[in-house]
């Protein structure tokens, strides 16, 4: 099967935040009596992830980690669901496909580490970012040129937009400088319960 053929089943995108959304650094600034852990999001993805959604291609993350900012991200973009805290990340995509009713070659995932390999085996549309580990890397489909937290997300979105005939349409909205509105459903946060680490 071919790359486009892959991309054009594709439903729903889900992926990692530590090196996919984020370029994997954390900042630990002071805040209070405490600390607050500090994450950038590139917005070249924003804009993607908006496009997926206002197509009907649903989004969302799972990550090892639990984050403010990540659900403030999640909520902004229009996702779907925010798994948080789920090291082991097969479990929130067969739950996820069990109550949408699609098949894994209906769902894109993106990661960049061991902990994503067994969910870039069952997804339809495996992809990491050029800084991925190797195993990661060869575990996917489409490797994107660049790195992860510095645009590899929207290469994805858009491969999936071209390979389901979108591309046209995304053209006349940048011609016309008319965006739709991004569609704000609910979004599900899931936590994964008891002791729980990130990487």
């Amino acid at each position: 099967m071919t790359l486009a053929q892959r991309a054009g089943k594709i439903k729903i995108f889900l992926m990692d935040v530590d090196g996919v959304l984020t370029d994997g650094k954390m900042y630990f600034v002071p805040a209070g009596r405490g600390l607050a852990e500090v994450r950038s999001f590139h917005s070249l993805d924003g804009i993607g992830l908006r496009l997926l959604n206002q197509f009907g291609v649903t989004t969302g993350v799972i990550t090892g980690r639990e984050s403010p900012g990540t659900v403030a991200r999640a909520r902004g973009l229009g996702m779907s669901y925010a798994y948080q805290g789920f090291l082991s990340k097969l479990e929130p995509l067969e739950r996820i496909l069990a109550e949408t009713g699609l098949k894994p070659e209906n769902a894109a995932y993106m990661g960049d580490d061991w902990t994503d390999i067994p969910v870039l085996k069952k997804a339809g549309l495996a992809c990491a970012p050029a800084n991925a580990m190797p195993e990661a890397r060869k575990a996917a489909h489409f490797v994107t040129a660049k790195d992860g937290g510095t645009g590899a997300v929207r290469e994805v979105c858009d491969l999936i937009l071209k390979s389901q005939g979108r591309w046209e349409t995304v053209m006349r909205y940048v011609e016309s400088a008319h965006w739709p509105e991004i569609k704000k459903g609910p979004l599900k946060i899931v936590r994964q319960p008891g002791p729980r680490g990130g990487k």
